[in-house]
């Protein structure tokens, strides 16, 4: 009998620095589970290799020479919402990072985790979780706290029962599909769901919401 074969993660390579591209597509290939569609070392290329070849994951760095790789993920997340980005990069700034999760991606890395971290990281993302370095997570988290206080006069509008359940799922890395199946609801009704938490905490993504969920002491 014929085994069902899972399809390999298609990653694309971005980082303007070749070497670093070898080795990173040396480990993929070794790891298993993932195909190395293609490469590109500046942002005007990572736009138009991603536009080509509508890889599952862009694994991409902050600092291109041609322009920034967040605007690179930004311009790539609108057309292409299917394809995640990771963002592996050497340096920590923290407002880096929060623009790099406006931009929509799906985590941020840093350079010196170890490739069975940065493997798993990538498999995150292509299923449509989101990861952040434990390192840089707490300051960001600070910094959101500032943004969604600032945003919201210093308070947001209180979450009913149903949207922290929601949004406590949103936070575990949850699909839309999978809280839907842990609540009994439709996945309509998580997206709406989802839709009024972002308005009421004033955010646009979930990683942003997951971010300030995680930073709440408790459930107010």
């Amino acid at each position: 009998m014929r085994q069902t074969e899972v399809k390999p993660i298609r990653l694309l390579l971005v980082d303007d620095h070749e070497v670093l591209r070898i080795g990173l597509r040396t480990l993929f290939t070794e790891a298993g589970g993932f195909e190395v569609v293609g490469e590109a070392g500046t942002m005007v290329a990572a736009v138009a290799e991603a536009s080509r070849l509508r890889p599952d994951v862009i694994l991409m760095d902050v600092r291109l020479p041609d322009g920034s790789g967040i605007e690179a993920c930004r311009t790539i997340r609108t057309t292409q919402p299917e394809t995640a980005v990771l963002f592996l990069t050497s340096f920590a700034d923290d407002q880096a990072v929060l623009a790099t999760i406006l931009a929509g991606a799906g985590g941020f890395l840093l350079k010196e985790v170890s490739g069975e971290q940065l493997v798993s990281g990538v498999k995150t993302v292509a299923t449509g979780q989101s990861i952040l370095d434990r390192g840089v997570a707490q300051r960001v988290l600070a910094h959101m706290h500032s943004m969604t206080s600032e945003g919201g006069g210093g308070r947001s509008d209180p979450l009913s029962p149903q949207e922290q359940r929601v949004l406590a799922l949103v936070a575990e890395g949850l699909t839309n599909k999978e809280i839907a199946a842990s609540l009994n609801l439709s996945d309509k009704t998580v997206g709406n769901y989802l839709s009024h938490i972002f308005q009421k905490l004033h955010v646009t993504r979930r990683t942003q919401a997951a971010m300030y969920y995680a930073q709440r002491p408790s459930n107010k």
